[in-house]
């Protein structure tokens, strides 16, 4: 089980080091409905990460033996393309220099959503956005391709939810346990990940295609 949680742990990491959901996590803990909202927010993104993983994982090792590691390194290839693709266009689509970057419109709209609209904006951007997407998809089908049992497989799943939730939960509980001493820390991390999101996403999306890509080509010649 270790060496599978390993082969995942990239994974979850760039799951976990994803700008936008964590700006708009530290937005709904400055909105009058913190306490409510951003809790449902970390809930929909736990919940859409573990479905997602789970139903891949099940469906991933129906296939069983060769089969299983050869439609895994076909996803995983697919998807470490997808990230090269995604990273071209995330550098053509930065701000020039010295431009103010531009955050999207529903940014402006926090501090009215309710906790359905908080929860669902959570497993929209853990279970429907391509990066994390990509990335659950490339870890589920290593689950499921482990040759574990159902319980270590569902133990190594749980591990890579945990891990690329990290990012949300922490804000969420640090600020609902000591909100004043964390406020001040949490405000200076949204606005540098608003100035710098276009840089991070694009070293995220060459650093992990490159190793999805990677890790596919290995499993598709593998003996």
């Amino acid at each position: 089980m270790g060496a599978a949680i390993g082969d995942v742990l990239g994974n979850a990491v760039g799951v976990a080091i994803s700008p936008v959901p964590v700006i708009a996590v530290i937005l709904m803990l400055f909105s009058p409905a913190a306490a409510r909202n951003a809790p449902a927010f970390l809930a929909g993104w736990v919940l859409a990460l573990g479905a997602v993983t789970a139903a891949v994982a099940v469906l991933g090792g129906l296939g069983g033996g060769d089969g299983s590691s050869v439609v895994g390194g076909v996803v995983k290839v697919v998807v470490g393309l997808l990230f090269l693709v995604l990273a071209l266009r995330q550098w053509r689509s930065r701000p020039v220099p010295g431009a103010e970057p531009q955050p999207p419109a529903w940014m402006s709209s926090i501090d009215s959503f309710t906790a359905a609209k908080a929860f669902g904006f959570g497993a929209v951007f853990a279970g429907a956005n391509p990066k994390n997407l990509g990335l659950t998809l490339a870890a589920a089908t290593t689950i499921a391709s482990s040759g574990l049992a159902t319980g270590g497989k569902v133990a190594v799943g749980a591990v890579y939810v945990v891990l690329a939730s990290l990012t949300v939960a922490v804000p969420v509980v640090a600020y609902l346990v000591a909100r004043d001493r964390v406020a001040p820390a949490l405000d200076r991390a949204k606005v540098w990940l608003v100035a710098n999101n276009a840089t991070v996403m694009v070293v995220l999306f060459l650093v992990l295609g490159a190793k999805v890509l990677g890790d596919g080509i290995s499993a598709l010649l593998r003996p």
